[in-house]
C-alpha cells in the first residue's frame, strides 16, 4: 500500500513541465528543484516523501527523456497516478521504480486528498472523503519489479539469484 498526499496536475503535462531541457546536463539533485516549476513553482519546495502527483490526460507526453520521472522520485514521490499516460513515461517510470497508476477517475482527486493506493487491487482511496476509484491492476510481474526498485535492480536480483542456483547444483 502507498499513502501520501495528492498534488493535483492537469492534462498534457509535458517532460519539459516536470524536467526542464535546459538544465538536464545538471545531476538530478540539481534540476528536480525545478520539477513542475511552470505550472506549480512551489511544488519541489513543498513536496514531501510518500506524496502522490496526480494528473490528467497524457501525462508525461513530449520527449522521451528518463529525467521526468526521475526528478519526481528524486523529490520523494511515492507513486504517480494519471487518467492516461504517454508510453515512455510509463515505461520510464516503472524501470526506475516510481510507480506508474492508470485511474480514470484521477480527476475527482482534489489538491491535498489523502490517498491510499493498492497496487495489487488497483484501487486508489481518498482518505478524506471515503470514496474508491477504480484503476488499473499493476500486473504482478511489474509489481516483483516495482518491489526491487526498477528494472536494473529487478534483473541484478534475477541474475545473481541464477548465479546462486547454477553453483548449487
Amino acid at each position: 500500500m502507498i499513502t501520501g498526499r495528492a498534488w493535483v496536475f492537469g492534462d498534457n503535462i509535458n517532460t519539459d513541465l516536470i524536467a526542464p531541457a535546459r538544465l538536464l546536463r545538471r545531476p538530478v539533485a540539481e534540476f528536480s528543484r525545478f520539477c513542475m516549476e511552470p505550472v506549480m513553482p512551489t511544488f519541489a519546495a513543498e513536496v514531501k516523501p510518500g506524496d502522490i502527483v496526480v494528473g490528467g490526460l497524457n501525462f508525461g507526453c513530449g520527449s522521451s527523456r528518463e529525467q521526468a520521472p526521475e526528478a519526481i522520485q528524486y523529490l520523494g514521490v511515492a507513486a504517480v497516478i494519471a487518467k492516461s499516460f504517454a508510453r515512455t513515461f510509463y515505461r520510464n517510470s516503472m524501470n526506475i521504480g516510481l510507480p506508474a497508476i492508470v485511474c480514470n477517475e484521477a480527476g475527482s482527486i482534489r489538491q491535498g486528498a489523502r490517498l491510499r493506493i493498492s497496487l495489487e487491487k488497483g484501487v486508489v482511496e481518498n482518505l478524506d472523503c471515503g470514496k474508491s476509484y477504480p484503476c488499473q491492476s499493476v500486473p504482478p510481474h511489474l509489481i516483483a519489479m516495482l518491489n526491487d526498485g526498477g528494472l536494473l535492480r529487478h534483473l541484478e536480483k534475477r541474475l545473481r539469484a541464477g548465479a546462486l542456483r547454477a553453483k548449487q547444483q
